[in-house]
Formats: structure tokens, sequence, C-alpha cells
């Protein structure tokens, strides 16, 4: 009796060619670049939109053009900003007074934060015994502050960093915190094992680790540095676009208002597109999307 024959098991084997995967990536490359397209021409048109309606129903009267204004007032009282000064002198100087306000008390609010953040996330003892003192200080409404801090530093620049740095120091301190809580302990417990003292441990591991964390608040806190030096220059001070925005509200002229808004928003865009381009610069090793 013969043995029983069996067919011989075929595999077959399906590759993919280079050209494939080259195509695929053109065509997602391709697609993303008609979907940002869309975007940006669905963006421009809303706001072209906007400001027509908005044109359109003060020229109506439909709304009170002497409360709300209008686009082509709020764009004249720029343009006569730019070509004629203000009453303080040029609106670049403006301009360059809020902003280093603003970039100072950022800067310190983010090194505070950071500090703080990364210390109490380590030292579990430090955290315990000041951590109902920073919540009771977070709790504080921080724009009130600045009447104080005008009071104590004057009407110079000191009393609207400060009141930056109050703002700026919270969301970057919670952040920081978390980020350091986060850290992979296989992580921390391999350095360890290979001789890494605390010192390198906290520079080397947790830092790193915790820095997607830090960038995060970066985007929000620098808006709220500005937040804080117009307040402190709305309060009371010598320049700067909240001086304008306060002249403007004494004298009812509403454009002027509407006008430093858009100054503000101008300058808040290219700090967050710096900070976006910086943020892709440092985090380019990260993957962009997942391969499919």
């Amino acid at each position: 009796m013969s043995p029983d024959v069996m067919p011989e098991a075929q595999v077959v084997l399906t590759t993919t060619e280079p050209g494939d995967k080259t195509d695929r990536t053109h065509s997602r490359a391709r697609a993303a670049r008609r979907r940002k397209i869309v975007v940006m021409g669905a963006r421009v048109l809303l706001l072209v939109a906007v400001l027509g309606l908005w044109e359109v129903l003060s020229r109506a009267k439909a709304i009170d053009p002497f409360n709300f204004s209008m686009p082509s007032k709020i764009w004249d009282q720029i343009w006569t900003w730019v070509m004629h000064g203000t009453a303080q002198g040029s609106l670049g100087e403006q301009i360059w007074y809020t902003v280093y306000e603003a970039l100072l008390g950022w800067v310190l609010g983010v090194v505070a934060g950071v500090v703080f953040g990364i210390a109490l996330g380590r030292i579990t003892f430090l955290a315990d015994i000041l951590g109902p003192y920073i919540k009771v200080l977070n709790s504080i409404p921080r724009i009130v502050l600045a009447p104080i801090f005008v009071i104590w530093f004057g009407l110079g620049p000191a009393s609207k960093v400060a009141s930056a740095v109050v703002l700026v120091f919270f969301p970057v301190f919670f952040n920081a915190f978390q980020g350091a809580r986060e850290v992979d302990r296989n992580l921390v417990s391999n350095a360890r094992i290979l001789g890494a003292s605390d010192r390198r441990v906290t520079l080397q591991v947790v830092i790193p680790s915790a820095t997607s964390w830090i960038f995060t608040s970066l985007h929000v806190s620098f808006g709220f540095a500005l937040i804080g030096a117009i307040v402190g220059e709305y309060i009371g001070a010598t320049k700067g676009i909240g001086l304008l925005v306060a002249q403007s509200q004494g004298t009812f002229n509403a454009a002027g208002v509407y006008g430093a808004m858009v100054i503000l928003a101008v300058v808040a865009l290219a700090a967050e597109g710096l900070l976006t381009f910086a943020e892709r610069r440092i985090f380019r090793w990260k993957p962009s999307g997942s391969d499919s």
C-alpha cells in the first residue's frame, strides 16, 4: 500500500513595488496640499464675509456705527497711526513697548514655571508643602493684581512685566509639573541602574520628556503675557497699545479700540507662528502622522 502523497504547499508572496509606495506618498502629499489650500481659502472667505457684512450693516445703520464702528474706519485709524503716529509717539514705538513688556514677562514666567514645576514634580515632599499655597494663589483672579503692581512699581514697564509674569507662571508650572510626573518610570530606573545621579536624571531624562508638555503651555502663555501687559497699560502707563485702548475709549473712538485689537491680534499671530516654527524644529524627529 503506497503512502499518501500530500500536495505540495504553495506560498504566494506579495511584494510591494517601490514605485507603488512612492505613488501613495505623492498622492497623500497632493491631498494634503489640496486640503491646505481649501482650508486657507475658506478662512479668507469667512473673514471677507464677516467684514463685508459688518461694513454693510454699519453703513445701513442696522447696527450703530458710533458704538460698533466699521472695518473701513478701523483701517483708516490704523493707517493714520502708521503715517502720523499717536499722541505718545510713533505706532512702532507703542507696539515695541508692549511687546517688550510682554516678552520679558513671558520669559521670566516661563523660566519660573519650568523650574518650580520640574522641582515640585520631582520632589514629592516639596510638592506636599507648597501645593496648597500654589492652589490658593492660582484661585486668585490675577487680573486684579495689576492695580496693585501699578501701586508697587509705578507706571513704568516693571508693573506690566509683573502682571505678565503672574499670568504666564501658572499654566507653564502646571504643565511642567504634570510632564515631570508623567515621565516613564522605566527610563528613570534604567538611568539610575547605569549610575546616573539625581541631577543627571533630571537634566537628561525628566526635562527632555517634559518638553512636549512645556511647549504646549508656551502657545497659550504668550497670549497671557500680552494680556498682562495690556491690562497694566490700560490701568496706568505712559506708552503702549493698552494706553491707546484706554485713550480711544476715553474719547469714544470705537475705531481706535478695534484698531488696537487688530494690532494685538497680528502680534499674537506672529508670536504663535514663531513658536510653532521653533517647536517643529525642535521636535522634527517626531513623526507627523502614521504611515499606512
